[in-house]
């Protein structure tokens, strides 16, 4: 069974605040942090991956230092969206690597894409060569992103991060 936030108390959200800043904190450090001992320590953060809560954990590298600095947003427009056309538009997305999130969307489009390359003639091509080919799409509007104001990380559990 998945926690739920209203089930963590205030050492579980200590825990999330801090791995959420440094994934690679020894547990005896994240214990010290937090105001408990090893052994609850541990226990907490075992209960939380295996709940769910905790799903994983990653490197988070610069896309800039990569040489995919050019981000664009797309809105996508379906031609069907009964279930069986969303899922094959899903499975089409999942194999394309330059989309790095894509959000279905209550509004006036269907999809949003964020697309991520190393310059507007990749972008060109990919949306020509990818994008336009997905199932079911009936069009598209691209924004080009200026500046990532926020672009990676989540706002604390807790209101007020100790």
């Amino acid at each position: 069974m998945t926690e739920r936030l209203s089930d963590l108390d205030r050492f579980d959200k200590k825990i999330l605040d801090v791995l959420a800043v440094e994934g690679r904190i020894s547990v005896t450090e994240l214990a010290r942090r937090i105001g408990l001992s090893k052994s609850p320590t541990q226990a907490r953060l075992k209960r939380l991956e295996d709940s769910g809560v905790i799903r994983g954990y990653r490197a988070l590298y610069d896309p800039i230092q990569l040489g995919r600095d050019h981000v664009a947003f797309v809105e996508v427009k379906m031609t069907d969206t009964r279930e069986s056309a969303l899922a094959a538009f899903n499975a089409a997305v999942l194999k394309i690597p330059e989309i790095e999130q894509c959000h279905m969307i209550a509004g006036a489009f269907d999809y949003l894409l964020k697309v991520r390359t190393a310059s507007m003639a990749g972008y060109r091509l990919v949306l020509a060569e990818k994008i336009s080919t997905l199932p079911h799409l009936a069009n598209t509007s691209t924004y080009v992103a200026m500046q990532a104001v926020k672009e990676e990380g989540l706002a604390p559990v807790t209101p007020m991060s100790a």
